[in-house]
């Protein structure tokens, strides 16, 4: 048996989602299951939620959604390599440069947007 699998065939959903190195630490995944960032084959997971192989996982952090399908569940932390290895990557791409920046960001501070200024960000999000 690798490193780090479970003798079950379970993990927390939280540690798997730290484990296999999609987000930095365990406590910004469990962070993430509170939001309501995490769903487990289609519902909210909490962070002690048990995921095996075969779940799909959908995680939205860092401003993009993860979709991955558990291949392998593991509750300590691997290496990119063993972690490529324990999920599938069924994500969209992530959005390029253009049109990353074509999203219309405000300066921190400035206030609610105008009427005038929700018109120009609908029309920028329509393009």
């Amino acid at each position: 048996m690798a490193e780090g699998a479970t003798e079950s065939g379970t993990a927390r959903v939280d540690a798997w989602i730290w484990s296999v190195r999609l987000t930095k630490t365990r406590s910004i995944a469990a962070t993430a299951c509170r939001a309501g960032h995490v769903k487990v084959n289609g519902e909210r997971a909490k962070p002690a939620q048990s995921v095996k192989a075969g779940d799909e996982v959908r995680l939205f952090h860092a401003g993009r959604e993860r979709i991955v399908v558990v291949r392998r569940p593991v509750t300590k932390r691997v290496g990119a390599p063993v972690a490529a290895e324990c999920f599938v990557d069924n994500s969209p791409p992530p959005p390029t440069p253009v049109e990353a920046a074509a999203v219309g960001i405000r300066d921190r501070g400035t206030g609610r947007p105008t009427k005038r200024d929700r018109r120009e960000l609908d029309q920028l999000r329509r393009r």
